[in-house]
């Protein structure tokens, strides 16, 4: 994968670098459905135009697709874009039709007040200077729409802990809240909790998204194939 990715585009290291292990750690994530139950409860998609902002690989998109009328995913990553492509070219004959485009949060390849649903889960929206891609989400969502932008929460949970010291340079879990607060959104906080199928699943996924030095640490300390994650969950009606 090394194609040039989109302009402006905000790199992930963690799939990116290693999108089979990053598979490994969506199949593991949300293992009881909260994420998806909070996400239901804050809005419908069925029968509406959704977009996944940052779809990586495509993991979500099919889910999305079972109800909702269009499905449109954004990726700037050119290798993700053609693996997202090729999961979803065949999908059941009632699936939703799916399109993947290149594209950044920052300029959404998408013309105005063009969709109901927006979902961003752990890509560019991370609080502090993303202020860009919020501009972008009030010009391409519809009014009456709303727009879902998951992110981890670091003031709790096991995962929370091991995140604070992997990224101790990050903003406070304060200052993100009041970021987010200050431009409207109402915070959801879900434990959704990782689970894994094997040790050595666990163990791949952790050391993709922590420096060497810290992976070691959490994982001479941490027993067993359960975490549990606390995320939060930004939305907006707009």
């Amino acid at each position: 994968m090394r194609d040039r990715p989109a302009s402006g585009a905000v790199p992930s290291p963690n799939i990116w670098q290693h999108p089979a292990t990053y598979e490994t750690e969506n199949h593991a994530a949300d293992p009881d459905g909260r994420l998806w139950a909070a996400m239901a409860a804050r809005t419908s998609w069925r029968g509406r135009t959704v977009l996944d902002l940052g779809c990586g690989s495509g993991f979500h998109l099919p889910r999305f697709a079972e109800t909702a009328a269009t499905v449109i995913g954004v990726e700037p990553h050119p290798g993700l874009v053609r693996l997202a492509r090729r999961r979803t070219q065949r999908g059941p004959a009632d699936q939703a039709p799916i399109d993947v485009r290149t594209g950044t949060a920052q300029a959404i390849p998408l013309p105005d007040a063009s969709v109901d649903v927006v979902h961003a889960r752990w890509a560019y929206f991370f609080g502090p200077g993303c202020d860009p891609g919020l501009a972008e989400l009030d010009r391409v969502v519809r009014r009456g729409g709303t727009a879902l932008i998951i992110d981890n929460d670091g003031s709790r949970s096991t995962f929370g802990s091991w995140f604070r010291r992997g990224f101790p340079h990050l903003p406070s879990p304060a200052e993100i809240e009041r970021f987010w607060a200050q431009r409207g959104w109402t915070r959801t906080p879900v434990d959704m909790g990782w689970r894994f199928a094997s040790r050595a699943d666990l163990e791949a996924v952790v050391r993709i998204e922590f420096k060497p030095e810290v992976a070691d640490e959490i994982l001479r300390h941490h027993d067993g194939l359960e975490v549990d994650y606390a995320v939060n969950l930004w939305s907006k009606d707009f």
